[in-house]
């Protein structure tokens, strides 16, 4: 019982926070997969289905909203190889390999990333466990709806505890995403 209180407060902690940045980037997490859990994250933003896949799937897309310095391959086995370190390089130890397990253009793409040592050690040692799978939606109002599901997460306190880092630190970038393609 005590798990699932606190499933629920980080979830109303998470939409308070949603809410505060103006609902337009909801999170939740769904718990009724135990022992995993799932982030579902979802933003509607007014822009054609084509920009936003190309926001997540070129680099020129990926360097204006996620980080400054991104290489992608898009292909199944392909990669997203992203560098938060404006003064690095794609390739140097700071470098975010993610791997593109599938995708189905301008509907789905399904992610993979290699956890580098910034991460917990509990992660790591479940690292083949993580995926997200992104699916975008072109709404009959012209608006762009995208889905996020991050699976692989476990009901237990060390990753609940991350969930109140992972999600405002999702929520503020899809919010740079959503100001870019809004503009």
């Amino acid at each position: 019982m005590k798990k699932c209180l606190f499933l629920l407060c980080i979830s109303l902690s998470s939409l308070a926070q949603s809410s505060i940045l103006g609902k337009r980037v909801t999170s939740k997490i769904d718990s009724s997969k135990s022992p995993e859990i799932v982030l579902i994250q979802e933003f509607s933003v007014n822009a054609p289905l084509k920009s936003v896949w190309d926001a997540y799937t070129t680099k020129k897309g990926y360097e204006s909203w996620a980080a400054p310095l991104a290489e992608i391959d898009l292909k199944v086995g392909g990669y997203i190889k992203s560098n938060y370190n404006e003064s690095g390089e794609i390739g140097d130890t700071t470098t975010i390999l993610t791997h593109i397990v599938n995708y189905v253009p301008l509907k789905i793409l399904t992610l993979q990333a290699e956890l580098t040592d910034n991460f917990p050690e509990f992660m790591k040692k479940e690292a083949q466990d993580f995926y997200n799978v992104i699916y975008f939606d072109q709404n009959p109002d012209g608006m762009t709806t995208v889905k996020s599901y991050g699976i692989g997460y476990k009901n237990t306190p060390k990753y609940l505890s991350l969930m109140n880092y992972f999600i405002p630190a999702n929520e503020k970038i899809l919010l740079n995403l959503i100001s870019i393609l809004e503009k």
